[in-house]
């Protein structure tokens, strides 16, 4: 659908009440105590960049990584927060032991209480200090900790989908029952909340999700099947890490975002809309029912979503920097035109399983999600080619019936019957 169709649609009805408010905070006292998990990875190191900016406004009480020791360290001591924790990344072998001898060794211990080991993400994550708990780290290791922030009754500035698409349900009880709070640090969500300041969701029609249709969006669809590890890697306006790169490229990562859409927004997936724009300055639009739009533009960019996010809404004045590109001053003359056009569906299959798994529903996204991570992971491998990826992830849902999501227990025990399934298929299809 492009923006302009579906005019006669009503209101939407919403599933469920949206998780993030729609009034930017006012009348802030007193500095932002925030909590990073994943503090080694693009969108950790841009948080810590842009804070660094405005020191009179944020203070980083915790941070928390994967393996990346020597880079932790060093946020550590340029941050000097009161938490450092290293986890070893999803399923590390390592001892935690081991672990934190190596941090301390790598930062010293004074003034730091250093934890080690996957288990003490959720620690970090429900520090009395921490004002919001950015949830930063990839994979479904982020789940539990997103979860026993909410539980804490935190406010969680949300940048791993893994915790919405497998866990949608869970996220929205959680947040109904202990009062927490959930904002959007993906670009599109984030430019669709900011849309929506001010309005009442009974003026809401539907979202419309942008996509920059990835290097491949003119490709004629068998050539797209034989696609390299570097073509893929190389997208044409975002910098991004190796996985969520090549779901831009499947167009994977845009109907994740719709599901993630589904659950922040409380909108069914017929009111959910997605339009291929290249240039990737709209980040995503509203359509109200009286006909108008409202769409968030800007450089491509991922401190202003971040900044929001942590802020609860407020804006800040950016430092104009040459380092800084998307500081520069916005100019639409420059930008000269603002291309659309409708995703293909043909090209790229993943789009069209992502959503039909999140109009299924239960546990069908965690299956997908499960699915997905293994078919990319053989592709960056060159296990696997690019065409691949589609069929494994078929083939994953299609054997695999979605249940009701009942508990994190049962949606951890889904994702690795989902994983051991489309390891199977990568050998046979590989």
């Amino acid at each position: 659908m492009s923006p302009l169709d579906g005019a006669h649609l009503g209101r939407a009805l919403l599933s469920h009440e949206p998780l993030t408010p729609f009034a930017p905070r006012r009348g802030r006292t007193g500095r932002i105590r925030v909590a990073v998990l994943g503090s080694t990875g693009s969108v950790g190191r841009q948080a810590l960049d842009m804070m660094a900016d405005h020191p009179d406004v944020f203070e980083v009480v915790g941070l928390a990584a994967g393996r990346n020791v020597p880079l932790l360290a060093y946020q550590a001591r340029q941050v000097r927060p009161r938490v450092v924790c290293v986890t070893g990344g999803d399923g590390s072998p390592t001892d935690p032991a081991d672990l934190r001898d190596e941090l301390a060794r790598a930062i010293g211990r004074d003034g730091f209480t250093l934890l080690a080991g996957n288990h003490e993400l959720a620690s970090v994550a429900t520090m009395p200090e921490a004002d919001v708990v950015l949830a930063a780290t990839s994979g479904r290791g982020a789940l539990s900790a997103t979860l026993a922030a909410l539980d804490a009754g935190k406010d969680v500035a949300l940048a791993n989908k893994e915790s919405l698409v497998i866990a949608g349900p869970l996220v929205v009880e959680s947040v109904r029952r202990h009062g927490g709070r959930l904002f959007p640090v993906d670009s599109e969500h984030s430019a669709i909340w900011q849309c929506l300041f001010g309005e009442d969701m009974d003026g809401v029609r539907r979202l419309v999700l942008t996509a920059s249709g990835g290097p491949f969006r003119e490709w004629d669809p068998d050539r797209i099947k034989q696609i390299g590890v570097a073509d893929a890697l190389r997208h044409p306006t975002w910098q991004m890490g190796p996985k969520i790169t090549i779901d831009s490229a499947t167009l994977m990562n845009k109907g994740l975002e719709a599901i993630e859409a589904h659950w922040l927004f409380g909108i069914p997936f017929d009111r959910i809309g997605i339009v291929v724009h290249p240039t990737s300055i709209v980040h995503s639009l509203v359509e109200f029912v009286d006909g108008s739009l409202k769409a968030q533009l800007g450089w491509p960019d991922m401190r202003l979503p971040i900044q929001l996010a942590l802020t609860a809404g407020e804006r800040l004045v950016r430092k104009r920097s040459e380092a800084d590109p998307a500081s520069r001053p916005f100019s639409l003359a420059e930008l000269g035109s603002l291309p659309f056009q409708a995703p293909s569906y043909e090209r790229f299959p993943c789009l069209g399983l992502a959503l039909g798994a999140g109009r299924t529903g239960g546990t069908a996204p965690a299956i997908l999600s499960a699915a997905d991570e293994v078919a990319v992971d053989a592709f960056l491998n060159r296990d696997m080619r690019f065409g691949a990826i589609a069929e494994v992830i078929s083939e994953t849902l299609g054997s695999i019936a979605s249940t009701p999501v009942t508990s994190l227990e049962q949606v951890l025990a889904v994702d690795a019957h989902a994983r051991e399934v489309a390891s199977r298929l990568v050998q046979t299809l590989g």
